[in-house]
């Protein structure tokens, strides 16, 4: 929750952030772009090598930049399976082909989806795969940052000569050096569009641009409608942060936070999770009495080790016994930020037994503390008759 309504607050405050600088997607198309621009040039040079004819220069360059992707997203989808096995163990076991099938099934997957989505489909997962452009456009508003063309400034655009003025035109000399360096393809003078990542490319491309014929930087900047609107107008432009829809996301950021850390300051130092055997149900003694087993799973949350005394309520003529213990007096110990599983009978005559399923309590103490809790289960026997 906390991610998502501070993404939503992000994006009203300053546009796509997440697409322009921290999504997967255009992260490893970057890196992909990287090599890609490595092995063969930049744009022009890589256009006059797709329609050169095929030579060993230019086979070598291709398969280059080929194997380079593959191998990052091979590392990709590594790295993905490592983050949950143990790394050291699991690289020996896929050398030595002894890994578990799903291993090598997750890494063939984010390997090929890495490779066809970062080094083809680029701009076409944003346009057409990814639901958050359409989102994000509820999330905009007129006071919102965003990557603009200043078309109070910019307009009339056309082309420009060295020594001619400037009067009666505006600052873009038509140049399409913004469309050139833009990686989903798009024209930023057409306004804000679902394509535009808000990568920000086009602003310096345009601000180079702008040095080289004198003018001022940032004809493309961060701005948002409102301040066009009003520069047109001839008012001062001026950005309002606070508005109700950024109040709004930070009102409810703020109470998730404050609930998230009532429940880290409430929450209990111990946690009891009990599971009742139901292969058999129950089992019938040499004397007829009736057993129950239930294993019982206690979570020692504090950074100390703890002692726990288990008891049972509920059966006022049940016997329980803990398996591996001499008696329930006996405390059962727990390692710091641990979990210890541990067998627990209950066994009960058969006199004492009127129903099927009896409701009992298992109670957990901590012995140092005082705190306790209790899980409720219940007893399986056969009816009387």
């Amino acid at each position: 929750i906390l991610a998502a309504v501070g993404l939503f607050l992000a994006t009203s405050i300053a546009g796509r952030l997440w697409c322009g600088y921290a999504c997967p997607q255009t992260v490893w198309t970057d890196l992909f772009i990287a090599v890609e621009r490595f092995f063969e040039g930049d744009r022009n040079e890589r256009i006059r090598l797709d329609q050169a004819p095929w030579s060993l220069s230019k086979i070598s360059r291709k398969t280059a930049k080929h194997l380079t992707w593959i191998i990052i997203a091979m590392a990709t989808g590594g790295a993905w399976v490592f983050y949950f096995a143990d790394a050291p163990t699991l690289a020996h076991q896929l050398l030595t082909f002894d890994a578990p099938a799903i291993a090598y099934t997750t890494i063939a997957t984010m390997t090929a989806t890495t490779y066809l989505l970062g080094g083809h489909a680029r701009e076409q997962v944003c346009t057409y795969m990814c639901p958050w452009p359409r989102i994000q456009g509820a999330m905009l508003d007129e006071e919102s940052l965003a990557v603009s063309y200043r078309y109070d400034r910019g307009e009339p655009r056309g082309a420009h000569k060295k020594g001619e003025p400037w009067e009666g035109r505006g600052d873009c000399i038509d140049c399409r050096q913004c469309v050139v360096v833009c990686p989903m393809g798009i024209d930023i003078r057409d306004g804000l569009q679902l394509e535009c990542i808000q990568c920000a490319l086009c602003i310096d491309a345009c601000d180079d641009i702008m040095t080289k014929i004198g003018r001022p930087k940032r004809l493309i900047a961060y701005d948002t409608d409102s301040n066009i609107q009003a520069r047109l107008k001839g008012e001062k432009s001026h950005y309002r942060l606070v508005r109700p829809r950024t109040v709004i996301y930070t009102a409810i950021l703020a109470v998730v936070g404050l609930i998230m850390v009532a429940g880290l300051l409430t929450r209990s130092v111990i946690d009891l999770n009990v599971i009742r055997d139901r292969n058999p149900l129950y089992v019938m003694l040499s004397d007829g009495s009736i057993r129950n087993g239930y294993t019982l799973k206690i979570i020692n949350k504090l950074h100390e080790p703890a002692r726990f005394a288990i008891s049972v309520e509920g059966l006022p003529q049940a016997n329980a016994r803990l398996l591996g213990f001499d008696d329930m007096s006996e405390p059962v110990e727990v390692a710091p930020d641990a979990l210890r599983s541990v067998r627990l009978f209950v066994t009960a005559p058969r006199a004492a037994l009127m129903e099927k399923s009896i409701p009992i309590a298992i109670r957990v103490r901590d012995l140092d503390s005082g705190t306790e809790v209790v899980n409720d289960t219940m007893f399986k026997a056969p009816i009387n008759e």
